[in-house]
This record gives structure tokens, sequence and C-alpha cells, in this order.
């Protein structure tokens, strides 16, 4: 699904029409989120949103998991694997599709062992079991089957918590009162005075607070400046990327934007491609997208198809490093 525009508004008629659902939703949501969940036997790092929608969880759990080599560890992922067919656990190898195992595990699984499965627990027991040290759940704030030593919310500064109303009234997946107590930290992506708001309550609470921003590949970007493209996307803020290609000097004469982890059809691509060349256009897409794309019609499909990568730049990257590595040593301690 794309996120609504009126979730940014509580004064929106259809978020007031549902907020009684609401009401109902972040009830049970709350109430799930305070179970006792089982504790596996290595760190968990929870990297996690607030809100339905991207906020760029993906790049920040790739960060940490550069992280963690440097200082030794072997970090591995965890996923529900949102939009494969395949429940696990299972690792993931380089013959799955997005179709298998969801899109973001395929980007997960190019840095570091990757466990797809919905059951937590169950997924933490195997990680272990392939030798990892530190695990990182890539998603699962709200889920409460698995302990977290380690949760960071990551935040939109152009979003932050929107209307601040849950599901489907707003883009809460819980009351912020349920959900505060399990993080121990936010990191606020980019800018903007929502995220700034959720720093603000954040740093009330006592929680670490941190900052960064999507960079895009710069090789990548020299080939964009001055091209006219277009462009297309289904994840949680196509808009997002509209803009980082205008940042990279691209003139967007084309934009299309699709639902969150779109299942690309034949017809879907044959369209864009058509349109693209028809009018002379760069097609350029995310890495994302390109996951299903390549999953759907082989890596050579599409030739001239541009993909632009992102990284995290972070603001003050050693002391969330440390943040990191003391709440891993402070569980392993705990244990000794």
């Amino acid at each position: 699904m794309r996120a609504p525009s009126w979730w940014q508004s509580r004064s929106s008629l259809l978020a007031n029409i549902l907020r009684p659902a609401g009401l109902v939703y972040g009830a049970i949501a709350g109430s799930r989120m305070k179970r006792q969940g089982e504790r596996a036997d290595l760190p968990v790092i929870c990297i996690g949103n607030f809100t339905a929608g991207g906020a760029g969880k993906t790049p920040a759990a790739l960060a940490l998991a550069e992280f963690l080599e440097i200082a030794g560890e072997s970090p591995a992922f965890l996923s529900r694997g949102y939009g494969g067919s395949l429940k696990g656990p299972v690792q993931v190898r380089p013959d799955h599709k997005a179709l298998d195992v969801g899109d973001e595990p395929l980007l997960l699984a190019a840095k570091a062992p990757t466990i797809v499965s919905a059951d937590r627990p169950a997924g933490a027991r195997l990680a272990h079991e392939i030798g990892a040290t530190v695990l990182i759940m890539d998603d699962g704030l709200q889920n409460p089957s698995l302990q977290k030593d380690c949760a960071i919310a990551i935040v939109d500064g152009a979003t932050g918590i929107g209307n601040g109303l849950p599901l489907p009234a707003g883009p809460l997946r819980a009351p912020m009162e349920a959900q505060w107590p399990a993080v121990d930290a936010v990191l606020v992506i980019g800018q903007g005075e929502p995220g700034e708001a959720v720093a603000r309550r954040a740093a009330v609470l006592n929680k670490r607070i941190f900052k960064g921003s999507l960079v895009p590949d710069p090789k990548s970007a020299e080939k964009l400046n001055g091209q006219k493209v277009l462009a297309f996307a289904g994840i949680g803020r196509p808009e997002k990327f509209f803009d980082t290609l205008r940042a990279c000097g691209a003139v967007v004469e084309e934009p299309r934007a699709f639902p969150d982890h779109h299942p690309y059809s034949r017809s879907d691509l044959d369209s864009l491609r058509r349109e693209a060349e028809e009018r002379g256009l760069m097609a350029v897409t995310t890495e994302k997208d390109f996951a299903r794309i390549t999953g759907l019609n082989g890596a050579n499909a599409w030739q001239n198809l541009m993909v632009l990568p992102v990284g995290l730049q972070f603001e003050d990257e050693a002391t969330l490093r440390n943040f990191v590595l003391r709440k891993i040593s402070d569980r392993r301690l705990r244990r000794s």
C-alpha cells in the first residue's frame, strides 16, 4: 500500500471516521507488545520503525552490519520476508527470488547471511547455528516473540509519526505510549520538523537520538546529472526517491509511484520501457524495485534500466557504533 496523504493530518475527515477502528487496533497491538518474548542465544539488535511504510530501515541495517564486521563480529540478518512465499526459517541463497523471500532480504543477503522466518525465535536459532555472533532484526519492533537487546526506531524526518494515530486512522503500528518503552534510541533520517518533533519527545524520555541522511551512490549520481528520466518506485514513499533523483541533477520528466512492495507484472514493465523509449527518457528505479524485477524477468531483461543505490550517512557515526557495541557487551556480561 501507499501511505495516504491524510495520515499526516489529525483534522482529516477520513482520519476521524477511522479513529474508532484505530483505537481498537491500537489497543490490540499495544497489548501484544507487552508479551514476554524468547531470549535468543546471541545478542539481538532490532532496526524497526513506529509507523507503516518505509523510513530507511534496510540502509540502516546494512550500515549496522558494516559497523559490527569492523568490530570483529559476524552479524546475520533476520527478516520476516514480506512479499515472499517462504515462511522459513531458511537462509537466503543466491538462487532465491523476491517471490520466494521478499525484496529486502535479497539486498541484505548481499552483505551478510540472512535468515527469513515468520517465526522470529526459530530464525534466531538458525542464525546461531550457522555461526552468527549478533542478530540484526530488519523490522519487528512491535513483534514481541523475540527479546531485543537494543532497539532502534528509524524515523523519516519529513513525515515523523504522521498524525500520531494507529492504523487505519494513521500510520502508527501501535500507540506511541506502547512503543516508547520498547526502544532504546531513535535514528532520524533526513530533514524536517516532523522528525525533529519525534527527536524532542525522545529526549524528554531519555532515549538516545541519532541522525543521518540517505546518500546516493556518487558514480550513479554523476551519470544522472542532466538526464531526463522516467523514474518509478514501489516503496513506502516514492516521492523521496524522486527528490533524490532531482538532487542528483536529473530532470524527472515522468514520475511513476507504485504501492510499497509492488509485484511488477510483465505488462507493467513493458509499458514503462515502451514509454521511456518512445520519449527518449532514461528509466531509473530503486534497488528494492530492481530485486523484484529481476525475480520476474531475469537480470538482463531490461538492459538500459538504471538502478540508483543509496547508502546511509550518519552525523555521528562513532557515537552510534559505540552505543550499539556497548549494548552487545552488556548483554554478554549479563550472561556470563
